[in-house]
C-alpha cells in the first residue's frame, strides 16, 4: 500500500474511532437516567442538535458515495435517537421537549424535501447540502454551552461532560486532517474553519470552566445549597 494510502486509512480510522467515541459519551447521560429515573444534570439540546447533525451528514455521505461518513453518522443517528427517547421517557415536562423536537426534525424534512426535489443537478445538491450540514456542525457543537449562565450562575459543571469535552476536541482535530487529505472544501474548509473551530473553541472554554469550578469545588456548593 501506498504511503498516502497508508495515511489516507489511518486518519479515516481516527475520525471514527474519536467521532464514535464522541457520539458514545452519551451512554454515561443514558445509565444515569436509567438509575435516577430522572434527567436531572442531563442536558437534551446536546442529542437533538448531534441527531439532526448526524441525519444530514449521512445523507451527504451517500449522496458522494463516502463510507466512513456514512458508517460514522448512521451509528451516531441511531445512538443519539436512543438518547433522545430515553430522555422522553424519564422527562417530566414533555411538552418542554417535544416542541422543539418537532420544529427541528419538520425543519429537516423541509430540507430534504428541497434538496431532493428542487435542486434536481447532483454536484449542486451536494454543494447546498454541504452547507446545511456545516450549519448544524456548529449548533452541535455550540449547544453544551447552552447552560453557560446558568453554570457561571451556580459554580457547577455537573451539567457539562468531560469526556464529551475531550472527545470533541478531538473528533474536530481528525475530521479537519481528514477533510484537508481528501481536498473536500465542505468537510475540510467549511466544516474545519466554520464549524470546527467552534466546536474547538467551545472545548477550550469548557476545559476553562472545569479548571475554574473543580469537581471537589462542584461538590462543596451542592452541600452548601442543600
Amino acid at each position: 500500500m501506498e504511503e498516502g494510502g497508508v495515511v489516507d486509512s489511518l486518519l479515516s480510522g481516527a475520525c471514527v474511532l474519536f467521532t464514535l467515541g464522541m457520539f458514545s459519551t452519551g451512554l454515561s447521560d443514558l445509565r444515569h437516567m436509567q438509575m435516577t429515573r430522572s434527567v436531572d444534570s442531563v442536558q437534551f439540546l446536546p442529542f437533538l442538535t448531534t441527531d439532526v447533525n448526524n441525519l444530514g451528514w449521512l445523507s451527504y455521505g451517500t449522496l458522494k458515495g463516502d463510507g466512513t461518513l456514512m458508517f460514522v453518522n448512521a451509528v451516531g443517528a441511531v445512538l443519539q435517537t436512543l438518547y433522545i427517547l430515553v430522555y422522553l421517557h424519564y422527562c417530566p415536562q414533555k411538552r418542554t421537549v417535544l416542541l422543539p423536537t418537532a420544529s427541528l426534525l419538520g425543519f429537516l424534512v423541509l430540507g430534504y424535501a428541497y434538496f431532493w426535489l428542487l435542486v434536481p443537478d447532483p454536484e449542486a445538491r451536494l454543494q447546498q447540502l454541504g452547507l446545511f450540514c456545516s450549519v448544524f456542525t456548529i449548533s452541535m457543537y455550540v449547544s453544551p454551552l447552552a447552560d453557560l449562565a446558568k453554570v457561571i450562575q451556580t459554580k457547577s459543571t455537573r451539567r457539562l461532560s468531560f469526556s464529551l469535552t475531550i472527545a470533541t476536541l478531538l473528533t474536530s482535530a481528525s475530521w479537519s486532517f481528514y477533510g484537508f487529505r481528501l481536498r473536500d472544501p465542505y468537510i475540510m474548509l467549511l466544516r474545519f474553519q466554520v464549524p470546527n473551530l467552534p466546536g474547538i473553541l467551545t472545548s477550550f472554554i469548557r476545559f476553562w470552566l472545569f479548571w475554574k469550578y473543580p469537581q471537589e469545588q462542584d461538590r462543596n456548593y451542592r452541600l452548601l445549597q442543600t
